[in-house]
């Protein structure tokens, strides 16, 4: 159960807390591909302010209590938006807190998006699950050094409302 939740943006003063979240989150997934040198385990906290602050990047935090519990991250191109370093604290993984994130950046989206692309390890089923439950298709894999990564697309033009999407109680993974 996922208890009060508060979802709103980073700020910079808070980048510690996001760069902890992340390092904790992922080491799970670079044990599973053998890669301790993925990007969210070596971006610096310098980085990741810098990343903050950038105007095509938006980047939420979801807070239960004084505890950031999870983090999303936007870039915005365009008429796109690409989800990244998407991350759930591991003790609190399968609780819906990821399928909170993943709802709450619909509002944050500029108008204009036309497509939502997120892409994951091509063998983080669970992650692959969660957005094909939420209407993203999987398009292609690419594979980058040992890694492959599936890219997967939600499209927003056609839907009524695309700004708004079905709230869930399953379980989530990051």
């Amino acid at each position: 159960m996922t208890g009060d939740l508060e979802i709103r943006r980073v700020r910079t003063d808070e980048t510690g807390e996001l760069l902890t979240l992340r390092r904790a989150a992922f080491v799970t997934e670079a044990q599973q591909y053998g890669d301790p040198h993925i990007p969210p385990l070596t971006q610096t906290m310098d980085e990741l302010e810098q990343d903050l602050q950038r105007e095509d990047v938006v980047t939420l935090g979801a807070w239960q209590g004084h505890r950031l519990v999870g983090s999303i991250r936007v870039l915005i191109e365009d008429k796109k938006a690409t989800l990244g370093r998407f991350a759930v604290a591991p003790d609190l993984q399968g609780q819906g807190f990821g399928t909170q994130l993943l709802l709450a950046i619909l509002p944050y989206l500029p108008d204009g998006i036309e497509e939502v692309w997120v892409f994951t390890g091509r063998d983080s089923v669970q992650n692959i699950a969660l957005y094909a439950k939420h209407g993203y298709e999987h398009q292609h894999d690419q594979t980058a050094g040992d890694l492959t990564y599936a890219f997967l697309r939600k499209t927003l033009v056609d839907t009524p409302g695309a700004q708004a999407d079905e709230q869930s109680d399953e379980p989530a993974g990051s």
